[in-house]
């Protein structure tokens, strides 16, 4: 089964996206506070339920992971740092620095735009709207702990709603990899040591690491969803099938039996789904290619970026419309569709263009726009 482009996957990612969007809308600015009035339901939905949405990220991250790194269950052979001796004429060996590297560059080159979005227009509307779901003015510390994906780990203040995401998914990938290389070395005495250790892993994590919130900043607390995923490709193939099924039902039973958590019915759920499908041969073949699907090829870079525009409709409507039900319910609906077209051009420019940072004017318009936001915010002191 290829995972160039499955469209179950891809539809399923437009619809957390959306959920994404729509929860920060319900969190951040005023629009939703004017709307909970009348709908104090809906908006309560969104803020509670809708960020949830983040647990089948993990979970279908994991899946297609799986495939990269051991698509038929044992562990592929990385080298550890270089992927060729010199002079060898033998096919290189895959690097686990260079599998890395480029994770780190596919994460983060969109992710520095969606941040410089961020806080050019956080930056914009300060001196005239004053809501507490704005960040603070970005110092160069708080920067370079976002360009190195460690804002959380340093206890540094996030800069865009949603930015955690990105650091915990790197985190996944490089203990992933590095338990990769591992694997493979053992292999040679047992086969199967690789998804046996993400059974291990996966427990570990859903029964005791994810029961304790103060362990969030780090892998180990979103690991049962991410080995989730991986399972439920596993048991897409032969060799594994109803087996490996039955064992993401029984992690994610014993998990809620222990303690329920909505996120880990979600991720459950979630595998289950994309498992099924995956041993039915949907995957690839339904839905067919619509508005989900769109969404999701380029819901990586919505997630991104849509923070900005929702404080930056929040102050425009605050300032045009601070009452009024329907008006600013209409407000959040705009914000979605800003938000899904900054997100459309950031896939187009950025995120789906290899070394998109080598071009020129895309470092230009980076730069660009942190100068400005600095400049603004001197300023405004």
């Amino acid at each position: 089964m290829t995972t160039s482009r499955l469209p179950l996957l891809d539809a399923m990612k437009g619809l957390g996206c959306l959920a994404i969007v729509f929860h920060h809308l319900a969190v951040y600015g005023p629009m939703s506070v004017v709307v909970r009035g009348d709908f104090p339901a809906i908006i309560d939905g969104l803020e509670i339920y809708a960020r949830l949405a983040v647990q089948m990220f993990f979970v279908l991250a994991g899946f297609l992971v799986a495939a990269q790194l051991a698509p038929d269950g044992p562990a592929l052979r990385l080298a550890l740092l270089s992927s060729s001796s010199p002079g060898s004429s033998a096919r290189p060996t895959p690097s686990a620095f260079t599998l890395i590297l480029k994770r780190y560059r596919r994460l983060a080159t969109p992710f520095f735009f969606a941040i410089a979005c961020a806080i050019l227009i956080t930056a914009i509307v300060r001196p005239w709207f004053v809501h507490d779901s704005l960040s603070a003015p970005p110092s160069l510390a708080q920067l370079l702990a976002h360009v190195l994906l460690l804002h959380d780990l340093t206890g540094v203040e996030a800069l865009s709603a949603g930015v955690w995401y990105v650091a915990i998914d790197f985190q996944l990938f490089i203990l992933t990899v590095l338990l990769t290389v591992f694997s493979a070395r053992v292999a040679s005495t047992w086969r199967w040591v690789f998804p046996c250790l993400m059974m291990m892993l996966a427990a570990g994590s859903l029964w005791a690491i994810n029961r304790h919130n103060q362990y969030e900043d780090y892998a180990p607390y979103f690991f049962g969803a991410y080995a989730l995923g991986m399972l439920a490709y596993w048991s897409t193939r032969r060799t594994f099938g109803s087996v490996l099924l039955l064992t993401i039902a029984a992690l994610g039973s014993v998990a809620l039996w222990l303690q329920y958590r909505n996120p880990i019915v979600v991720a459950l759920a979630t595998a289950i789904i994309v498992a099924i499908a995956g041993q039915r041969g949907w995957l690839a073949l339904w839905p067919r290619p619509g508005l989900l699907t769109w969404l999701g090829q380029r819901s990586y870079s919505i997630f991104l970026i849509h923070y900005g525009f929702v404080i930056g409709m929040n102050a425009l409507w605050a300032r045009l419309f601070p009452t009024g039900v329907f008006i600013n319910a209409l407000g959040m609906m705009l914000a979605v569709l800003i938000s899904v077209g900054a997100g459309t051009l950031l896939y187009r420019y950025v995120e789906s263009q290899p070394n998109a940072l080598g071009r020129n004017w895309v470092t230009a318009v980076l730069g660009a726009a942190v100068a400005t936001a600095f400049l603004l915010e001197t300023l405004a002191w």
